[in-house]
């Protein structure tokens, strides 16, 4: 299959582009960066040559400005937003200019989609929450979904926590946990949706060959965890205490609706979907993830 990435520079891309050639897909990345070997567009300015798309049967979207980078100012919001909805309209706009648009778009969206959804547990057949992330990812849904009038299948990826000690989430503690500084983040109740970063790039490709799959996919493990239980499996698989509490006071004055949204936020998600399709996941528990992601 010739498969077609953007945002491979990101934790995710960067992982899949060299798995999906291993499988023996013919894998192209679109890029703003002019070296060599990539398909360049411009987003920003709306530049995308639909030749570059032509016999193209895959598209997988991850393009986008980081979203827990820092305050969401009215400038940084604009920023994500433009990042992710402008991406995708484009992309829609060209598949429109092609004599066979891709068979299948697997867009990335995240299940910040739900909002803080406290003790209830939420599957794809949830209703939206509220706040600038879960309007974001409903908007951004909505321009992927555009490409359905095409005849594209089109899969909408909510992605939890992404797993890898190699960036994201896990990167950034791990020096304050490994320091024996660790600890439960704004009381610890909140529930944490996560996946390894292995299971991520499984299940993109289990999206891309399941031609019977498409709408919303929560990609999570099938076991959330609390951040109490977060850290402390973290803190065992270090062997570091993790007792040293992080107020979410703390939070609140450094990064504003962006911790409240996202670290302090509470997503108990479940991948009802992925289940039901037959999705075996490597990395189902916590603790055997983190033991395996972080072992020498």
């Amino acid at each position: 299959m010739r498969v077609v990435v953007t945002g491979a520079s990101g934790l995710v891309g960067s992982a899949l582009v060299p798995y999906l050639a291993a499988q023996g897909h013919e894998t192209d990345v679109l890029s703003r960066n002019t070296a060599p070997g990539h398909l360049v567009w411009n987003p920003q300015d709306g530049s995308l040559d639909p030749a570059l798309l032509k016999g193209v049967e895959a598209i997988v979207h991850l393009a986008g400005a980081n979203i827990a980078a820092g305050r969401w100012t009215s400038a940084r919001k604009k920023e994500i937003r433009d990042s992710r909805l402008g991406s995708t309209r484009l992309l829609v706009d060209t598949f429109r200019r092609l004599d066979r648009p891709p068979r299948v778009l697997v867009c990335s969206s995240a299940i910040g989609f739900y909002g803080d959804t406290g003790e209830k547990i939420v599957a794809e057949d949830s209703a939206g929450g509220s706040g600038f992330l879960a309007d974001l990812c409903r908007e951004w849904e909505a321009e992927a979904a555009r490409a359905e009038e095409l005849g594209t299948r089109v899969v909408r990826m909510r992605t939890g926590v992404i797993l890898s000690p190699k960036g994201g989430a896990l990167a950034k503690v791990l020096p304050v946990f490994r320091a024996g500084f660790g600890g439960p983040i704004g009381g610890g109740k909140q529930w944490m949706s996560w996946i390894s970063i292995d299971d991520a790039i499984a299940v993109i490709q289990f999206l891309m060959a399941g031609d019977s799959i498409s709408g919303p996919v929560n990609a999570v493990a099938p076991m959330p965890v609390t951040n109490s239980e977060f850290a402390h499996a973290l803190g065992h698989a270090l062997s570091r205490p993790a007792i040293a509490p992080v107020p979410a006071t703390v939070l609140k004055l450094m990064y504003g609706k962006m911790a409240e949204e996202t670290i302090l936020a509470s997503t108990r998600v479940v991948p009802q979907r992925l289940t039901g399709e037959g999705f075996q996941f490597r990395h189902p528990e916590l603790e055997g993830a983190l033991n395996y992601l972080l072992k020498e």
